[in-house]
């Protein structure tokens, strides 16, 4: 594969043929956040966090799936992305029904990082929540769809990696959601062992069910703070 030559932010670097803007990016230590991709998974471009700006481009393009191309020029931290990478954040956090200091992920929660890294405090916009009752059917796998954000991490993880195709995403619009079957909980055996899903999920809306012994760990240790 041939060698390309592009300029990231004022300073010329070279990729490989078919590389992503964000592969080059991050192959030359430039961190452009995203909550959507996964080196192991198929870029789709859903979250849109990772756009960047691209001289010669009427609008920000995707830096996951977009190819970088022989003299391309291009500006990750621009005001204009910024300020969109901002906006993009905080209206996944004003539709975000996540209480964070009752979320076992809050302190890993990758939403809630690249919100303090892009400063983001209380979102300024007003729109409509999602809530949905807590899915606790399964004996493996505990789903709180308010805290999903529809990245589609754990609709590719399983379907690429564990080939189980469980996930998929249905309705459209504000109702957009990830089901399983047609609207059902999810009670599969095939998650019995498998914890792709849950690894691959960004935020709190995945995880797997606590054992007895563990709720009794998890008890003893609130009493004792």
């Amino acid at each position: 594969m041939g060698e390309i030559t592009v300029t990231i932010n004022g300073s010329q670097l070279s990729g490989s043929e078919g590389m992503t803007i964000l592969e080059a990016a991050q192959e030359n230590g430039i961190d452009i956040p995203t909550l959507c991709h996964r080196p192991e998974l198929t870029p789709i471009g859903a979250c849109r966090i990772c756009v960047v700006e691209v001289e010669g481009s009427r609008t920000l393009v995707g830096s996951c799936h977009t190819p970088i191309t022989q003299g391309m020029v291009i500006y990750t931290h621009s005001p204009k992305v910024l300020e969109t990478r901002k906006v993009i954040v905080e209206l996944l956090l004003a539709s975000h029904c996540g209480s964070c200091f009752m979320c076992d992920k809050a302190n890993v929660c990758e939403l809630r990082r690249i919100a303090a890294d892009l400063e983001v405090g209380l979102p300024r916009f007003r729109v409509r929540k999602r809530y949905y009752p807590i899915e606790d059917v399964s004996p493996y796998i505990v789903r709180d769809l308010t805290k999903c954000i529809l990245c589609r991490r754990c609709v590719r993880a399983c379907n690429e990696i564990k080939k189980a195709r469980v996930f998929g995403i249905a309705y459209r619009g504000f109702d957009s959601k990830v089901v399983v079957d047609f609207d059902q909980p999810i009670d599969k055996d095939v998650c019995q062992d498998c914890d792709v899903c849950i690894s691959f999920c960004p935020t709190g809306a995945l995880s797997r069910v606590k054992k007895l012994g563990e709720e009794k760990k998890g008890k003893a240790l609130v009493i004792s703070s």
